[in-house]
């Protein structure tokens, strides 16, 4: 996003001094299109679309929407519905013990859920097929969040825009980094229910050629049966 406000004639020293949300900046200069003026722009466009494993994507969706929510916002507000619904209560106190946000097992009980019965789901963690639709648009180029870099340097002198950006990363991470943690929290799942989210995910697995072979390795040998609240 840094690199399109930049296409879009925003300085560096402006950004840099901004305190807008980068979407929100582009926005104003990038009006959404219709979907027949996008097929038309296609033909003489460079199209790409940036990817990452699902499992880790839907982590990283989670510690920052749900885990390290802002009070009162839209993710607050969901995460409580979740721990009220999907953390047991302790049956010496009756109350429901925890931090104020769902733990990710209860978080991805509650997505199970929300998947099986067909609810839409919120862009940060549904499979990518479903958003950016990948069967139904002719992208040109599939970059790689583990190769983001060398993408970036390719994508950009593809388009020849070198002169204007350079590859960027300014999304700096609040803690630790998603991918040195996965494990601490997919611990906390049973093996049936990493196999389900697999099935979720099951496309975007396929299509961008990522295995969860690893992840199901952490999963606990237990049964789990789901059972879904409203």
């Amino acid at each position: 996003m840094y690199n399109f406000n930049l296409l879009a004639g925003y300085s560096p020293q402006f950004l840099r001094a901004s305190k807008a949300v980068p979407v929100s900046l582009a926005r104003q200069r990038y009006p959404r299109h219709t979907a027949i003026e996008l097929a038309k722009y296609l033909n003489d466009s460079i199209s790409f679309l940036i990817v990452r494993h699902p499992f880790e994507r839907l982590l990283s969706a989670y510690r920052d929407k749900l885990e390290h929510s802002l009070p009162h916002t839209f993710h607050s507000n969901l995460g409580t519905h979740i721990v009220w619904h999907y953390r047991a209560k302790n049956p010496k106190t009756h109350t429901k013990q925890g931090p104020r946000y769902p733990l990710f097992e209860e978080f991805v009980r509650w997505l199970l859920c929300q998947w099986k019965t067909g609810n839409d789901l919120d862009m940060h963690w549904t499979p990518v097929v479903n958003f950016c639709t990948p069967c139904q648009v002719r992208f040109d180029v599939i970059a790689k969040f583990e190769t983001l870099h060398d993408d970036q340097n390719y994508l950009i002198r593809h388009a020849h825009v070198g002169h204007i950006i350079k590859p960027e990363w300014k999304n700096p991470t609040r803690g630790v980094q998603t991918k040195d943690v996965v494990k601490n929290y997919f611990t906390q799942l049973s093996k049936t229910q990493i196999y389900e989210l697999y099935e979720m995910f099951r496309y975007d697995f396929v299509l961008f050629d990522y295995s969860p072979e690893e992840y199901l390795e952490f999963g606990r040998d237990e049964v789990t049966t789901l059972i879904c609240k409203n």
